[in-house]
Formats: structure tokens, sequence, C-alpha cells
């Protein structure tokens, strides 16, 4: 049985997110009848995702509600669930972050400097919602998450959760080892951006003997053939290093934004440790993810302004493999989550 909820979205602006996020909640038919509130201060961005959503509603005949506002106020009054996932600044504030720590020999400023501009956000988030809306779960899903959720913790009575994918780079390994990953259980405790695979079994037994095996026998030729793309770094040198210092395998973006300094001196050393691009900080990789959100705005864009074709073949309904509609229904309906799509 379906059971409604309303959902803020802060920083809705997030195309590709948002997207996401409508899709997602479009194939949970367990919150069906449900609100959204999309919040951004660009209205131009805010304008899109919102006729977004409302061609896939009216094309589908799906019982859901959306709404659009630049005030913060309106996503949250009344609210059972907030999704902030507002980055204040935007990509030009962390590429100024970079500029200031390359000024104090840092190359590309290994991303890690607090985000004062960030934390103020989410706090006061916080504080919003303890006024507007003080029984709503808030999930954090911009960064610094940790930081972010550990200041709001402290400082407010809100609950709060943070999200992070970095835990799905265990499918990764399974694909190089060339195990089914459905046949394997693992565990991957840790904080965002910090995440070992502490627990790693294939058909009930330990797999890590089976990595230490690829390792001793193929790793050389997998690092000397493959091309990864600029966030690729889970089978990279810099893992694999990694997991021989502490015996357990790093997932996501852990073997990148660990305190792991000589991974990021240069150029030349980044492209050792993370292959062909650097990785994802550096100005090769960071360039194609740029211009990847770009190539995926403006197809947003083009299919909600071709109404000759019907969005939800523009644009196939398919999990998008985030947690934040799965932990969603999870609370709201007593649903077991198991893994992103998967219940």
């Amino acid at each position: 049985m379906s059971k409604a909820v309303k959902i803020g979205v802060i920083g809705a602006g997030s195309a590709q997110f948002s997207l996401g996020l409508v899709r997602d909640l479009i194939l949970t038919e367990s919150l069906h009848g449900s609100s959204v509130c999309f919040m951004d201060i660009d209205e131009e961005r805010l304008d899109l995702v919102y006729r977004l959503a409302q061609r896939y509603v009216e094309e589908l005949g799906v019982d859901l509600h959306f709404e659009r506002s630049v005030e913060r106020k309106a996503a949250l009054v009344d609210a059972d669930f907030v999704i902030n996932m507002a980055l204040v600044g935007g990509h030009g504030a962390e590429e100024a972050e970079r500029d200031l720590a390359e000024g104090h020999g840092y190359y590309r400023g290994v991303r890690e400097i607090p985000m004062q501009r960030q934390l103020a956000m989410m706090l006061s988030v916080a504080h919003d919602m303890e006024r507007l809306c003080p029984h709503a779960w808030l999930i954090q899903s911009s960064n610094p998450v940790f930081e972010g959720c550990t200041l709001m913790t402290r400082e407010t009575g809100v609950k709060v959760v943070g999200l992070c994918h970095g835990f799905a780079g265990y499918r990764k390994i399974c694909r190089v080892l060339g195990i089914d990953p459905a046949e394997v259980t693992w565990q991957a405790p840790g904080f965002n951006h910090v995440i070992y695979l502490t627990d790693f079994r294939y058909r009930g037994e330990n797999a890590y003997p089976l990595l230490d095996e690829w390792i001793a026998t193929k790793v050389e030729h997998y690092w000397a053939t493959y091309q990864p793309g600029y966030g690729d770094t889970d089978m990279s040198r810099s893992a694999i290093d990694q997991y021989k210092r502490l015996g357990l395998m790093p997932l996501g973006d852990t073997s990148r934004a660990f305190t792991t300094w000589w991974y990021h001196t240069a150029l030349a050393t980044k492209q050792y440790w993370f292959g062909p691009l650097g990785g994802f900080d550096p100005e090769i990789g960071w360039q194609m993810y740029l211009d990847k959100l770009q190539q995926n705005l403006e197809a947003i864009a083009r299919a909600v302004r071709d109404e000759s074709t019907p969005i939800s073949k523009a644009l196939p309904l398919t999990h998008s493999g985030e947690l934040q509609l799965p932990l969603i229904d999870s609370l709201t309906n007593d649903v077991q989550l198991l893994a992103p799509g998967v219940y």
C-alpha cells in the first residue's frame, strides 16, 4: 500500500540529479501520490527541471505532484523529507578553491579544502527545518557530506543522513575479477570518500584471495591496457597501493580523496597512479567531467523542448542507482533496502 509524502529538493537545478530523482519516483509505485517541491535560485534551470517532471506525469498519468520555487521555505514547509544537493557557487567556486591551494604549492588543490560556503548553507537549511518541518528527515547529497552531517547533527536536532554512492565500486572490482556481483556479499563501513571493503565474499567464501591472485598475475597487464574514465579509480595503482598498505580495498573516491598527498603532486604523478586522464581532479579529467555535465544538460533541455517526442522515449525510465528514493521508500513504507533500485 502506497503512502504519500512531501519531498523538498534544495538545489534542484542540478538537472541530471533531478532527472534521476523524478524517474526513480515514477518507478517507485509505493510513493505515488507524493508531492515534490523543487527549489533553486537559478530560475532557468529550475523551470527546466519542473517542465521535465510535468512532461513525465502528463504523459504517463502518474499520480505525482510537482511544484517549483526560488524560496527555500516553500520546499520545507510540511516536508517529510528534504534532499539537499545544492552546491553554493557551482563548479566555478571549486575552481577558485583549487587556485587558492595551488598558490600554496598543492597541484589542483587536492580538493579537500574545508568548504565554508557549503557548510554555512547546510547549517542554515537544518536550522530552517527545525522551524518549518522539525520531524522531517534531511538527506544530505552534496559535499562535504561527512563534515556537513557532523556539523548539522551537533548544532541542530534535525534527523540527518548523508548519502554517498562510492560503495558501488565493489561492482567494478567484481567485473575485473570476473565474478558475478549478484553472488557477492560485502560490507563497506566508513564515511564519505573514506570507504573500505571490510568484508568481501563470493559464494560465501572470502573473495580477497581472488583479488590477491589477480594482483599477482594480471594487474600489470591491466594497468598497461585499461582506459579508465575520469572518475574510475577503483582498480587503479592508487587503489591497489592502499590495499597493500592497509589490507582492505578502498572503494569509490577513497583512493584519490584520502590524505595520500604523494598521489597528487603533479599531472604526471596522477597519471601514473590513476591512468592516462590522471583521475577526476586534474585539468584533463575535470574538463571531461564538466563537458559531460553540459552535454547532459543540453540533452535534457532538447528532450523537454521537443514536445513531438514522448519524454519517456527521449529519456527512458531507468533507475538512477542513487539511494535517495529507495531510502525514502524504506523509511516510509517499511520496505527493506537492499541496493539502489533493488528490493
